[in-house]
């Protein structure tokens, strides 16, 4: 990871405070925890690594799939961007739209299926998915600004292959694969 902000943005948040309390003494290791209702939270570095492949500049009005502990939600607000973030599971949006804001981030919350997105607030400038996809989301990918881009893994339930989709054109796209990772499913 090169990208200072990014960087910078990881450091500054306390991701024990994202974790059970079981795991509050591992909190700061580059490992994935479990979060509740089949959820884990990621690897900073699978954080840090999916944001600088969207190369976020401030302002760019991102949608984030699966908000899950609101620990990648977290390191978006700090890049002053106009998140909106969507999670499937009742639980985790009930505790993470109340948690996140009491620390200081602030994004738009949605409880639905992040796999349909936000249509009706399209277009995104990026658009991040936190959880592993069985296939390309077509209905993601056309809620992308042309020039704007999604990182999305995926792949099988066990393995996925980071993508990273650029609209070239409202009918094309450039796909490029970041390698191997290991997501929750969709």
């Amino acid at each position: 990871i090169s990208d200072l902000l990014v960087l910078d943005a990881i450091n500054k948040i306390p991701r024990h405070l994202f974790m059970d309390n079981a795991f509050i003494n591992f909190a700061y290791q580059d490992k994935a925890f479990p979060i509740g209702s089949g959820q884990t939270i990621s690897q900073p570095y699978t954080v840090a690594f999916q944001t600088q492949l969207l190369q976020i500049k401030p302002y760019e009005k991102v949608l984030e799939v699966g908000t899950g502990s609101g620990y990648q939600s977290a390191v978006l607000s700090l890049l002053q961007t106009d998140l909106y973030t969507i999670e499937r599971q009742k639980d985790l949006f009930d505790k993470t739209k109340i948690f996140l804001p009491s620390l200081g981030y602030n994004c738009r919350f949605i409880y639905g299926d992040g796999y349909k997105g936000l249509p009706n607030l399209a277009p995104f400038d990026k658009i991040i998915i936190t959880c592993g996809a069985p296939s390309l989301p077509n209905m993601l990918v056309d809620q992308l600004k042309v020039g704007g881009k999604m990182v999305v893994p995926i792949g099988d339930s066990n393995t996925q292959v980071m993508h990273l989709i650029e609209k070239t054109s409202e009918f094309q796209i450039k796909t490029t694969k970041h390698g191997e990772f290991s997501f929750v499913p969709m």
